[in-house]
């Protein structure tokens, strides 16, 4: 299985959603080999598509720069093509144009077939009651990594005014008159739920306080991109945000930041195979929590913020890797998408570690993939690491022990989830034999042009049979 035959797979000159669903859904990998070379990084998955919702409340046509050819960005344009928004690709490879000005109702059949892939049809609800007084939300999809409910969204619609009513075959929302603003407390600072506040209030009447807000760099993104559009918006202290409604918005042209979430995986993928890896657009200012841990574990990274040529490099120096007791939090915290990853790399560290994740209750469940493969994980309901958390009484599996070094040996691999399947690979890649790992449809969703990058980096691997075979 040579990666420079039938693995490295050209890449896509625009956004097709065909293209990727013709890809096989297994993958077969073998490991032992480090993975070395440079990886180039897009916008990020975490606020392209919503981005994309964002575009809806512009009162003329939108440019968005540096999109990802992921599955998500498929997904919205679906949704927003229903909805009567015309996408199309710029006159650059990377650069989408989005017309919504002739927005209208859709045919409730046409979105169900969108919906139950994503979890981004419950943001177009504040976008679409402006703009054309209706919004209908069927199943919602996205990885099952713990409660991710939508009552936030539900609450906070209703507090601006909004009329919900929930039917045999999903959500029906209505806006009987403006939308008004109001104040909002996030029991958890959730970052759908602020996006939904976010999407809803630069247009509502008045003034909107939201408080307990996330604060992630994708948030932060969205909120320039609605100040483009003639939003007001001021972001204070301790998670509080103001919105001033206006009455109307313009299109953005807007390059959206790189993915940093991406970036930690390389960076992983470079520790747990005994790699060296440049990512290309990787910003430190955005990774800083992570680079702190990645020197700690025993990572070497190297920062390069040349004007054109920005990048970090990610290498393992040598040596035995270090152990660490780690919480996931919200940002500016240890980000809950680069624990996984992670995971895998302190398989190879010398001694105990500890991972106690506070976000998604469910998510190490993808650690018993990795005992599969030799690793040693043992599990815990307890809140270990110091800090309780919302878990803490409520009997889910949400703390790891993690012993090392343990040698990895090849093994099949189910992907329950995004990050955990990017992590398999890295797993697999890092293992003895060849493992093959299967439902790799998801890993499109986030990671653009994935088997590309391996092939560039000297991984050994190649397709199995279709997905729609």
């Amino acid at each position: 299985m040579n990666s420079t035959s039938a693995t490295i797979l050209p890449r896509p000159l625009a956004l097709d959603a065909s293209a990727s669903a013709l890809r096989p859904d297994r993958i077969h990998v073998t490991g032992g080999t480090p993975l070395t070379g440079e990886v180039t990084l897009r916008g990020a998955k975490n606020l392209v598509p919503k981005a994309m919702v964002a575009a809806l409340l512009g009162s003329g046509p939108s440019r968005l720069r540096n999109v990802p050819q992921i599955s998500d960005v498929h997904i919205v344009t679906g949704l927003l093509e229903a909805h009567g928004v015309t996408v199309r690709t710029g006159e650059v490879r990377d650069e989408l144009v989005l017309d919504p000005t002739s927005v209208d109702k859709a045919d409730h059949a046409e979105i169900a077939a969108h919906a139950g892939e994503s979890r981004i049809p419950i943001l177009l609800c504040g976008p679409l009651l402006h703009r054309i007084g209706h919004a209908f939300i069927p199943d919602l999809g996205g990885c099952r990594i713990g409660d991710r409910p939508i009552d936030f969204h539900l609450d906070a619609l209703r507090a601006f005014g909004a009329v919900v009513d929930k039917r045999a075959d999903g959500l029906h929302l209505e806006a009987p008159q403006r939308l008004r603003g109001t104040k909002i407390t996030l029991p958890y600072p959730s970052v759908g739920s602020t996006e939904q506040v976010l999407l809803t209030a630069v247009l509502a009447e008045g003034v909107t306080e939201l408080r307990n807000a996330a604060t992630e760099p994708e948030i932060v993104d969205l909120i320039a991109i609605l100040q483009k559009m003639g939003a007001i918006i001021s972001v204070l202290d301790n998670r509080v945000i103001h919105i001033t409604g206006v009455d109307r918005l313009e299109g953005y042209t807007h390059r959206a930041l790189p993915d940093r979430l991406e970036a930690a995986s390389w960076a992983c993928a470079a520790l747990a195979t005994g790699g060296d890896i440049l990512v290309s657009g990787a910003q430190q200012g955005s990774m800083m929590t992570f680079l702190n841990v990645f020197r700690r574990v025993g990572g070497a990274f190297e920062v390069d913020d040349t004007p054109g040529a920005a990048g970090i490099r990610f290498w393992h120096p040598g040596g035995a890797l270090k152990t660490l007791a780690l919480e996931t939090d919200v940002h500016p915290g240890f980000q809950t998408d680069w624990q996984q990853p992670l995971v895998v790399a302190l398989t190879q560290a010398q001694g105990l570690s500890i991972v106690h994740e506070t976000v998604y209750e469910k998510r190490l469940g993808f650690t018993n993939a990795l005992v599969s493969m030799g690793a040693q994980v043992q599990l815990y309901r307890e809140c270990l690491g110091g800090t309780p958390c919302r878990f803490g009484q409520r009997n889910f599996m949400h703390s790891a022990v993690i012993s090392g070094p343990t040698k990895l040996h090849a093994a099949e691999l189910e992907i329950p989830d995004l990050r955990a399947g990017f992590s398999y690979l890295i797993a697999a890649l890092a293992a003895q034999g060849t493992s093959t790992v299967h439902g790799i449809s998801l890993i499109n969703r986030g990671y653009e042009d994935f088997a590309f990058k391996l092939g560039a980096l000297g991984a050994r691997f190649e397709f199995g049979e279709n997905a729609v075979d």
